[in-house]
C-alpha cells in the first residue's frame, strides 16, 4: 500500500497551473513558500507535469508510470502462479512415476 500523499491533488493542479500562469515566471522557491509547500515537491510537480504535456523526455509521463507499476504488478503475480504450477508439477510427476519405490 502507498504511502498517504502529503499534499491534496487539488493543491497540486492550483500550484501548477499558477506557475503555469504567471509571467514572467516565478521563482519556484517563492511560490512555493507563498503556497505553503516545499520548494522541491513544486519543482516535481512542475517537471511532472512538463512531462505530461510532452515538453520533457527526461522522465516518464504519469500515465507510463501507471502501466509500469501496474505490469511489475502483474508480472509479480504471474512469477508466483508459476512457482506454484512448478512445484505441483514436479509433485504430480513424482506420483505418476511408476519406478517409485512405495513404502
Amino acid at each position: 500500500m502507498a504511502a498517504p500523499k502529503k499534499y491534496p491533488d487539488e493543491l497540486r493542479e492550483r500550484a501548477v497551473r499558477l506557475y503555469r500562469e504567471m509571467h514572467p515566471r516565478p521563482v519556484i522557491r517563492r511560490l512555493a513558500e507563498q503556497l505553503g509547500v516545499h520548494h522541491e515537491a513544486l519543482r516535481n510537480w512542475i517537471r511532472q507535469d512538463e512531462a505530461n504535456r510532452g515538453e520533457r523526455t527526461d522522465r516518464p509521463t504519469t500515465e507510463e508510470t501507471e502501466e509500469l507499476r501496474r505490469l511489475r504488478k502483474e508480472n509479480a503475480e504471474l512469477r508466483r502462479a508459476n512457482e506454484i504450477l512448478k512445484a505441483a508439477s514436479a509433485s504430480f510427476a513424482q506420483e505418476m512415476d511408476p519406478t517409485r519405490k512405495k513404502y
